[in-house]
């Protein structure tokens, strides 16, 4: 496994789908960030009212502090990912090629063709992809805005160990 290729692929999956991935971020991240604070935790205030009264029972507390804490980082970690969603998607929505430059020079180039949004390529051990390259975020490098006509073949390069990072090469006709 190329470890530098798998990062490429988990990149992608945000770069290529910009548009949902800016949603799906902006909604959900003030609520990772709401939960991963210290008094998101259940029973946090109620807890902190019996120590204040006196009433707190010793037998759960360190228990529920550590899960707490635990919960906190796990939230923690989720937001900065939903973060990182978030700008990788903004970024492919103007138009930087976060991922396609890479998966242009490292990848393995086939014939494909390209059918409305869906592009349809075979990779070299014969299986048969048909991945989405939609309106917002396609698929196509170098140039970004160039037309391809729908039903025609295009050169596709793709990451061996990962089909589904893709671009369409733009650069050249079909072999």
């Amino acid at each position: 496994m190329n470890i530098p290729d798998t990062l490429i692929w988990l990149v992608n999956f945000p770069a290529a789908h910009g548009y949902p991935m800016v949603f799906i971020a902006g909604f959900s991240i003030l609520g990772l960030f709401a939960m991963s604070s210290a008094g998101a935790a259940p029973g946090a205030s109620l807890r902190r009212v019996r120590e204040r009264e006196g009433l707190s029972r010793g037998d759960g507390a360190g228990r529920g502090r550590i899960a707490g804490a635990v919960r906190r980082i796990l939230f923690r970690i989720l937001a900065i990912m939903m973060l990182a969603g978030l700008v990788i998607g903004i970024l492919s929505l103007v138009g930087v090629p976060l991922t396609r430059a890479y998966i242009y020079e490292h990848g393995q180039p086939t014939t494909g063709t390209r059918d409305g949004d869906w592009v349809t390529f075979t990779t070299s051990t014969g299986v048969e992809y048909t991945i989405e390259s939609n309106f917002f975020t396609p698929a196509v490098y170098p140039d970004r805005d160039a037309y391809l006509p729908s039903g025609e073949p295009v050169v596709v390069r793709y990451l061996a160990g990962h089909p589904q990072a893709f671009v369409i090469d733009s650069s050249q006709g079909p072999r």
